[in-house]
């Protein structure tokens, strides 16, 4: 099986994309890679993609990559395709840094765009915003867990973290605890997309700039149970939920099976579960004993 190891970027469609611009640039501090009159490529500070917008009537999530290996062969990603009967395209410079993937489009009807390499950009060494070191992970409400979850794991390759009861699932295509969530509600819709910053006093520093920009949290921070990491939630103008975290859940070492043991684990080693569904969505933090509106 051809596996994805990476989460590429998310295409956004906005209303105002103006508005969007500026807060993905000057309050997160992302740097614009590329624009045209109704699409904008942002990258990282360290030169990573992350987020493309387009204008659009409404705010929606209607596209997000994955790299596979650098040295993996997209036409054996496609016989698996093809195999699996899976309807896919092959596309060239769908963004700035990738010249090469295959299209297609998963359970939800998201377009997925698979490539094996891609160019980094400019180290933007500014220190506008807050400036994340990578785009982490990105959580979807569907329907079907179950049949999304398979999709994932048969077609991508994504391998399941943990379940809480069965409604909510985290999967990993790293090390990292979770790439991709998914979460049963009856109206389909993206859940949030999250980016991983330093350290707790970046986490900290992220909240600051959010406040002056007068941007409330809408959860956190806390120490979440289920992955560990510690997190903050606020909305942008489209309502999109954005998440700052840091300190989450590593597997390093498949074989081993287990998380890197931390203080906070409530079992060492602390392996893939099915957690009980009234788990503590925080081990510390607003929302501690309990959810907050809109989350499960």
């Amino acid at each position: 099986m051809v596996e994805v190891h990476r989460l590429g970027y998310a295409n956004l469609v906005t209303p105002d994309i103006e508005k969007q611009v500026d807060y993905w640039t000057r309050v997160i501090g992302l740097q614009i890679i590329d624009r045209s009159v109704n699409q904008v490529f942002l990258a990282t500070k360290l030169g990573l993609e992350a987020i493309a917008l387009e204008q659009g009537a409404a705010s929606h999530l209607n596209r997000i990559s994955f790299q596979i290996r650098p040295d993996g062969d997209l036409s054996e990603f496609a016989a698996a395709l093809r195999r699996k009967g899976v309807k896919y395209e092959r596309r060239t410079d769908i963004s700035p840094g990738i010249a090469d993937a295959l299209v297609f489009r998963d359970p939800a009807d998201v377009q997925i765009e698979v490539f094996a390499q891609c160019r980094f950009h400019a180290h933007d060494k500014s220190d506008a915003g807050i400036s994340p070191v990578k785009f982490g992970h990105v959580a979807y409400r569907v329907r079907d867990v179950q049949n999304h979850a398979a999709f994932y794991s048969e077609v991508l390759g994504f391998r399941t973290s943990d379940w809480i009861g069965d409604h909510f699932i985290f999967m990993r295509c790293g090390v990292d605890h979770h790439t991709v969530n998914f979460v049963r509600y009856e109206t389909p819709a993206l859940h949030h997309i999250a980016f991983e910053v330093k350290d707790w006093g970046e986490l900290q520093r992220a909240c600051e700039i959010l406040a002056k920009n007068n941007i409330q949290l809408v959860w956190g921070p806390l120490r979440h149970v289920v992955g560990h990491n510690i997190a903050a939630y606020h909305r942008n103008a489209d309502d999109v939920r954005v998440e700052m975290f840091c300190e989450m859940d590593m597997m390093k070492d498949e074989a081993l099976g287990y998380w890197e043991p931390r203080p906070w684990h409530e079992e060492i080693p602390l392996r893939p579960k099915n957690w009980p569904k009234d788990t503590w969505r925080s081990a510390w933090g607003f929302g501690s004993f309990g959810t907050f509106p809109g989350y499960p």
